[in-house]
C-alpha cells in the first residue's frame, strides 16, 4: 500500500520500520516539529530522526487546522492509508478522509478505557492488571473510533518504560497484520460503557505522594519510570526507580530506618534503585554510602 506515517516519540518508530520491512511504500512522514531538548538543542523526533535515515520525505506542519495548505499537501499524496502512532496533532475531518482506507491509529489501551493522551501511565497509577494496544480506525472524536484488531498483556509490575517497548512491538505487529487483509478485520465499535480518560501528565504527579496506600507509591513509581518519580531532601530531587512494599507504620514520608524505609499511608516502602540528579542510577545502599537520610527524617 500507499502508506502515509505520523508519529513522534519513540513508541512510534518500531511501528514505522514495521511498515518499511512488510513491504509498504511510506510515500512520507509526518512528525512535531523539531524541539529544543534537556540542554537547550534544537533536536528532530524519533520519528523524524528514524525516517530520514530511511530516506522517506518528512513533514512538520504545526497545525492542519490553521494550514490549509498543509491539508492539501496531504491530499495530494493519494494515499491508501495514513498509519498514527502517537503524532500528537488533532486531525481534522478533511484529513481522516483522505487516504482511500481513511487513517488506523495505534493506541496503547484498551478501548474504551483510557482514552486520551497518557493511557500506559495511566493504566499503571490505576493498578490495572491488564493493558494492550487497540488498531482503531479514527474519526472526529477522541480516540472513539471502532476498532479493527486488539491485543492484550498484563500491566503488573511493568514500568511505564517496559509496557511502552512492549506496546511498541504489539502495535508494530498488529498493525501489519490488519494491513495485510484489512477487510479481515472489519471495524467493530467500541462498548458505550467504559469509557476512561488518560489525561496527559502533569510534571507535578511525578512528586510522590507518601500519603497513599503503599502499593499505589510503587505504582507511581512505576508510572513514572522513566523519567522517575522523586521526592527531595535537602534541597535536591532524588528519584526512586525501582521499590517494594513493606508492612509498617509512621507518618507518611517519615524514614523509619537509616536504609531508607519510608512510611506511606499505610505500609511503607523500601527503594532498590534511586538517582541523584546529574548522576548515574544506583542502590539504595550506595546512595547513602555518600548521602545519607537517616532515619525519623521528613520528607
Amino acid at each position: 500500500m500507499r502508506v502515509i506515517f505520523m508519529g513522534t516519540p519513540e513508541f512510534a518508530v518500531p511501528v514505522l520500520d514495521a511498515l518499511v520491512e512488510a513491504g509498504h511504500e511510506v510515500v512520507a512522514a509526518y512528525s512535531q516539529p523539531p524541539r529544543r531538548g534537556n540542554r537547550g538543542k534544537i533536536a528532530p523526533s524519533p520519528v523524524q530522526a528514524r525516517a530520514e535515515a530511511l530516506g522517506i520525505e518528512v513533514r512538520t506542519p504545526l497545525s492542519f487546522r490553521k494550514e490549509p495548505e498543509a491539508v492539501a499537501a496531504f491530499a495530494a499524496l493519494k494515499a491508501d492509508v495514513a498509519v498514527v502512532a502517537a503524532y500528537g496533532l488533532i486531525l481534522p475531518q478533511s484529513v481522516l478522509d483522505a487516504p482511500r482506507l481513511g487513517c488506523l491509529n495505534v493506541h496503547a489501551s484498551l478501548l474504551p478505557r483510557w482514552r486520551g493522551a497518557a493511557p500506559i501511565q495511566r493504566a499503571i497509577l490505576a493498578g490495572d492488571s491488564e493493558t494492550g494496544v487497540c488498531i482503531m480506525q479514527m474519526e472526529a472524536g477522541l480516540d472513539t473510533g471502532p476498532v479493527r484488531l486488539e491485543g492484550r498483556t498484563y500491566a503488573s509490575g511493568k514500568t511505564a518504560g517496559e509496557l511502552t517497548a512492549e506496546l511498541s512491538a504489539m502495535g508494530a505487529r498488529l498493525m501489519v497484520e490488519v494491513l495485510s487483509d484489512i477487510d479481515a478485520y472489519p471495524p467493530v465499535a467500541q462498548p458505550e460503557e467504559g469509557v476512561t480518560y488518560a489525561a496527559k501528565i502533569d510534571k507535578s504527579e511525578t512528586q510522590l505522594n507518601f500519603s497513599q496506600i503503599a502499593f499505589a507509591v510503587v505504582r507511581q513509581i512505576q508510572a513514572f519510570n522513566p523519567p522517575g518519580a522523586w521526592f527531595e531532601f535537602q534541597g535536591e530531587r532524588i528519584r526512586i526507580l525501582d521499590a517494594y512494599v513493606m508492612p509498617a507504620e509512621g507518618a507518611p514520608g517519615m524514614t523509619l530506618t537509616d536504609d531508607l524505609k519510608i512510611a506511606c499511608k499505610p505500609g511503607a516502602i523500601r527503594p532498590l534503585k534511586v538517582q541523584r540528579a546529574g548522576r548515574g542510577v544506583m542502590t539504595a545502599e550506595e546512595l547513602l554510602r555518600g548521602f545519607p537520610i537517616p532515619a525519623g527524617t521528613q520528607l
